[in-house]
């Protein structure tokens, strides 16, 4: 069984910059493709940014690409999202997730089997 355990989040101003951890259980953390979503109130969750297995390559939605870096440290079984820039528009729980697979452009929840239980990024005007 994978666990996934967020941290990192909280209340910044715009402009700040916040990094988030995801601490990922078991042996096999490097099989996986990891993912972050985040979802607003109202809204459905929705996709930041993937990194592959070994983490040479990486995706990330329109909206963050360019103030959001995603990275992972296999020895350490996990998985960051560096967040610089931020707007209040960037408001919402995170996510991380994991999958099975050697793709990385994994952009759908579907596509995920383990999720973490989220952590608040609250960023004020």
């Amino acid at each position: 069984q994978v666990q996934l355990v967020e941290s990192g989040g909280g209340l910044v101003q715009a402009g700040d910059s916040l990094r988030l951890s995801c601490a990922v259980s078991g042996r096999t953390f490097s099989l996986y493709t990891m993912g972050w979503f985040r979802q607003a109130p109202g809204n459905e969750r929705e996709f930041v940014a993937s990194i592959s297995r070994s983490g040479g390559a990486t995706y990330y939605a329109e909206a963050v690409k360019g103030r959001f870096t995603i990275s992972r440290d296999n020895a350490k079984n996990t998985v960051y999202l560096l967040m610089n820039t931020l707007k209040p528009q960037d408001t919402a729980v995170y996510y991380c997730a994991a999958v099975l697979t050697f793709g990385v452009a994994v952009t759908s929840t579907d596509g995920y089997n383990y999720w973490g239980q989220g952590t608040q990024v609250t960023v004020s005007s």
